[in-house]
């Protein structure tokens, strides 16, 4: 019998039991999806893409434990799928490059800095001020900082060792803010400018907007405008316009495509040259329908 066929008191069954502590449920289960084989694929899939990021995490642990998870295969759906969302697609990016990478891990991590905000945020509170405290946090007291020595390390794009090693560059940086400000109920959108990334918050009267890269400091629209003619850009409005998650990702392939190739590992640059490939063909399909 394949999951496809499964009806749907059946597939609600799977979904009541999955995030079961029990030792001997998780045995039983894991026991019936190896019986299964390549056939639990699709549903332990779908539901670790799921929005339900909780069962989503035990949903991925069967996949490891069964040895079913193609990471290269999984980015790939994803990038198809056109459902796009940024802590997922960060996540299974990562695991291109480390299959055993711990998801429940980085997203705990995540949970604790938000934690931390949360204890130091006092309401009613402004985005700007929930932003100076999520600046205190994540750049003083967790230490982030951009890798301003060693820029093209392709190891500063990658989620994980972004939370690991507390350094990364303009767009991980700015990843990692997105995801903790999400946690906190903050608007705040990633804006990729011309040779830099910062992230906005368009919720107030006037925008502002916040450089990771710089330990949070803040800038208003004619600050980005004087920092792109400092680095001969012309600006334009559209520049500070928010930039969608599926692009966000593209770029950040784009980046290890440079990365790579500057650090001689070719055939990891034409992996990402792939995904980038993906992207582009994808959303010209998406496009044109």
């Amino acid at each position: 019998m394949e999951i496809d066929t499964l009806g749907e008191a059946e597939r609600e069954a799977f979904l009541s039991l999955l995030d079961d502590a029990s030792p001997t449920v998780r045995r039983a289960l894991l026991a019936r999806f190896t019986q299964l084989g390549p056939a639990a694929l699709p549903f332990l899939q779908s539901v670790a893409r799921g929005p339900n990021r909780l069962i989503g995490r035990h949903a991925a642990w069967f996949l490891h434990e069964l040895n079913l998870a193609d990471p290269v295969a999984e980015f790939c759906g994803f990038i198809r799928s056109l459902n796009y969302e940024l802590e997922s697609g960060a996540l299974l990016l990562a695991r291109t490059v480390t299959p055993q990478l711990d998801a429940g891990a980085c997203c705990a991590q995540l949970d604790v800095i938000a934690d931390r905000c949360r204890e130091l945020i006092v309401e009613p509170s402004s985005a700007r001020e929930k932003c100076r405290v999520l600046n205190r946090v994540l750049f003083h007291e967790w230490g982030f900082h951009g890798n301003v020595e060693h820029y093209t390390d392709p190891r500063n794009s990658f989620l994980d060792q972004v939370l690991e090693r507390r350094t990364g560059i303009p767009l991980s940086l700015s990843i990692v803010y997105l995801l903790v400000a999400s946690r906190l109920g903050l608007e705040l959108e990633p804006v990729g400018l011309p040779g830099h990334f910062i992230v906005g918050c368009f919720s107030d009267d006037l925008p502002f907007f916040i450089d990771p890269f710089d330990r949070g400091v803040f800038r208003d629209a004619d600050e980005i405008f004087e920092l792109l003619r400092a680095n001969n850009v012309a600006p334009k409005p559209s520049d500070l316009a928010p930039t969608p998650v599926r692009e966000v990702l593209c770029r950040s392939c784009r980046n290890l495509v440079n990365h790579y190739t500057a650090a001689g590992e070719l055939e990891r640059a034409r992996l990402f040259a792939r995904f980038v490939e993906e992207f582009e063909t994808t959303y010209a399909k998406h496009a044109a329908g």
